[in-house]
């Protein structure tokens, strides 16, 4: 019943610059009453858990965090139409009635809005403050050593280790009165107090400084791969300009609501997802879908919050909520897909929790064995045991997959490429075969008029006319085709009336007072709508994997009009890199095989044709069996399949289904951006392997020269910062 009742909430938390913070976070907050389903996602710092009301206040969670030695705020609230889709370092957006709305002036960058949570220069972080005072403190004992007598440097050199590692004892403390004993602060705690134990100050002091600067470094490090997330929200614009009644003023962009119109001149952004009303331009929608060109819009196209309009004034009317535009909507995708930890990432966390007891194990056994069952000295080897418990720290190995997957979903949602976290990641990479759907996948979706073939005494002009006439008014895809051809042709489209579909058959309406028909060559020539000599010509129209239509009048044929649905440009090129990454590639589809045949044959790839849904449903799981494998399709009538693959990418420009429902989407319609997803994910999942074996192959290196006596207390922990950064 706890868990009907529990409420979902979410905060920013900052300072974590490793997976093992954020595990110290979640099994801190885990432990306090009422609680559950905590999770925290390093790379966009979020902190999300259930709550139910009355068990634990928000302000003990939020202590809780800071006792750890991390900042804490409520994450913004997504309230509709007032408040943005606001990132983990930025706070609530201003509000319209506020009296902002009606002054550009006054209205604050979303970033402004919680300065607190906002990434500083290094210097004026705590850990930075740390490094500079034990920096200091560390020259002034080498000062003191130098001015005075070896016995003064070596207590200035005990104070100065004192003073730097009370913070992190601090921290190492409130972790083991967690429930965490396995923590790098408390390594390093216990290191510098062994040290100083074994008259090693002025390396304790040292070792001391290099870890504050190393938990430095890996904070800009981190800071560094978060980066391309928190661009997104940079992209959308934070002011509009409304327009109401032939009046322009400038709001908030989270505050437009749907159904608003907003002016958008050359060199803005476009504050919202719209639909142009008014004017002509090009767009750059470079920063959404990762389209270098600018594409033309007017009157009736849709374009997304953040596009770029680049020659005329534009007017739009807003079609999505700020807080669901195509930005937002990629910006929560990414943050979810943090979540969505591989296999790998969570084999490694599980492998970190041994390890870490394991290490300090062996460091116990490294101090204790050599001296008691060989007799050997216990200083030397009480040191070797502490720069073993230093070396040993998992944190390069534990961020090694984190950091590689935040890149690779930035890196990726920037081209126009989203993927639904580490998982759909690495089985991505494991992708031996894609299935593809045909219609709106590998072709346009659209189909065009490629041949008009009038009858004899009869011109294009009057063969156009006609069926177009016949047409005008349908919605169906061939119609729609035939009606752009008469356009393009400037053909007068006479008067119709009664138009109606002939189920099966075609369609009929009265055109200039005189029935007219738009039909299938089959229908067409039981009617004695089309001449005998033109069958074998609609045949072999049929063969090339195009549609026909015979368009006739009582007993009077006017010809035939081809049409077909082209592949996309890119489409043969993206076969043949697939092809070069040794996968292979068949296409789904529901048309016909001679139709099937010409247009996989044109690519080259298999087919499988005249499929309904169920029928590729069950195509998917014989394929299934044959290795790993990436559906391709629009995302609504392939959702089965796209469910049954291992991987289900989904094509179209932000569509609904393309963000929810399948593990990925690709939002430029680009059949060659299918091998893009693919040559991304196996490049990060290289990247992941040689972070791994960095981190393991140093710390194996280390701890035998660290064993040995070759290596120190001060290299070791310079070692294991090393890789941390490195990997990052």
């Amino acid at each position: 019943m706890a868990a009907e009742t529990a409420e979902r909430r979410e905060w920013t938390v900052t300072g974590m610059d490793c997976a093992a913070c954020t595990t110290k976070v979640v099994r801190a907050v885990e432990r306090l009453p009422g609680v559950s389903n905590v999770k925290v996602a390093l790379m966009t710092e979020r902190l999300s858990l259930n709550l139910v009301p009355g068990s634990t206040e928000p302000e003990a969670i939020e202590g809780t965090v800071r006792k750890l030695g991390f900042g804490i705020a409520p994450k913004g609230q997504q309230a509709p139409r007032k408040k943005a889709f606001v990132l983990p370092d930025a706070g609530p957006a201003p509000r319209a009635e506020d009296g902002a709305a009606d002054d550009p002036d006054l209205v604050a960058p979303v970033h402004d809005a919680a300065p607190a949570l906002q990434d500083k220069v290094w210097h004026q972080t705590a850990k930075g403050r740390l490094v500079i005072l034990t920096g200091a403190l560390l020259a002034i004992a080498w000062l003191i050593e130098l001015m005075t007598s070896a016995e003064a440097g070596y207590w200035a050199f005990v104070a100065a280790c004192l003073i730097g590692v009370a913070p992190v004892a601090r921290r190492a403390f409130e972790a083991l009165r967690m429930g965490q004993p396995f923590t790098i602060e408390g390594l390093m705690t216990i290191a510098a107090g062994g040290a100083l134990l074994i008259g090693a100050a002025e390396e304790a002091a040292l070792v001391v400084f290099l870890f504050a600067v190393g938990e430095v470094l890996e904070g800009v490090a981190a800071g560094k791969a978060r980066q391309g997330i928190r661009a997104l929200a940079d992209i959308v614009p934070k002011t509009a300009l409304l327009e109401v009644a032939g009046q322009t003023r400038a709001i908030p962009a989270d505050s437009l609501q749907i159904g608003q119109n907003v002016l958008v001149r050359p060199g803005d952004r476009i504050p919202a997802d719209g639909e142009i009303i008014d004017g002509t331009s090009g767009v750059d929608e470079s920063p959404v879908t990762g389209e270098s060109m600018p594409a033309t819009r007017t009157v009736g196209d849709p374009v997304f919050a953040g596009s770029i309009n680049t020659e005329a004034v534009l007017r739009v009317r807003v079609t999505r909520e700020p807080s669901d535009n195509t930005i937002a909507r990629i910006i929560r995708l990414v943050e979810e897909a943090e979540e969505a930890r591989a296999p790998t990432e969570r084999f490694i966390d599980r492998f970190s929790r041994i390890y870490m007891p394991a290490i300090v194990a062996l460091s116990a056994l490294v101090i204790v064995v050599p001296p008691l069952a060989f007799g050997h000295d216990w200083t030397t080897w009480i040191y070797r045991g502490l720069a073993l418990l230093l070396i040993g720290c998992p944190c390069a190995l534990v961020i090694s997959v984190p950091a590689s997957i935040a890149s690779a979903l930035s890196a990726g949602s920037k081209r126009g490429l989203l993927m639904k976290g580490g998982a759909v990641i690495e089985a991505a990479a494991k992708v031996r075969h894609v299935a593809f759907d045909k219609t709106g996948t590998l072709t346009r979706g659209a189909p065009v008029v490629t041949d008009l073939l009038p009858a004899p005494g009869v011109n294009e002009a009057e063969l156009l006319a006609v069926a177009a006439g016949v047409e005008a008014g349908s919605s169906h895809p061939l119609a729609l085709a035939i009606l752009r051809r008469a356009e393009a042709a400037a053909v007068q489209v006479p008067a119709a009336r009664d138009a109606r579909a002939l189920a099966g058959r075609g369609v009929e309406a009265v055109v200039d007072g005189a029935l007219a028909w738009v039909a299938s060559p089959l229908h067409a020539a039981e009617d004695g709508g089309i001449i005998e000599a033109a069958l074998p010509r609609a045949a072999a129209l049929e063969n090339e994997g195009k549609t026909v239509v015979a368009v006739y009048r009582k007993r009077r044929p006017l010809g035939l009009i081809a049409l077909r649905d082209e592949p996309r440009g890119d489409a043969a090129e993206a076969i043949r890199q697939l092809d070069a990454l040794g996968i292979s590639a068949t296409m789904l589809t529901g048309d016909n095989a001679r139709t099937a045949a010409a247009i996989a044959g044109g690519l080259g790839l298999g087919f499988r044709a005249g499929m309904m849904p169920e029928d590729k449903l069950v195509a998917i799981r014989e394929l299934n069996g044959k290795g790993s494998v990436m559906m391709i399709g629009d995302g609504i009538n392939d959702a089965p399949a796209l469910k049954e693959a291992h991987i289900g990418i989904a094509m179209g420009s932000g569509t609904d289904v393309a963000l929810e429902t399948a593990d990925g989407a690709i939002l430029r319609d680009r059949v060659s951006d299918v091998p893009a997803l693919i040559r991304l994910a196996r490049a990060t999942m290289r990247n992941i392997t040689q972070n791994v074996a960095l981190a393991l192959g140093l710390k194996a290196v280390f701890l035998v020269t660290t064993i040995l006596g070759i290596t120190g207390l001060w290299i070791a922990i310079l070692a294991d910062t090393g890789a941390t950064v490195l990997v990052t």
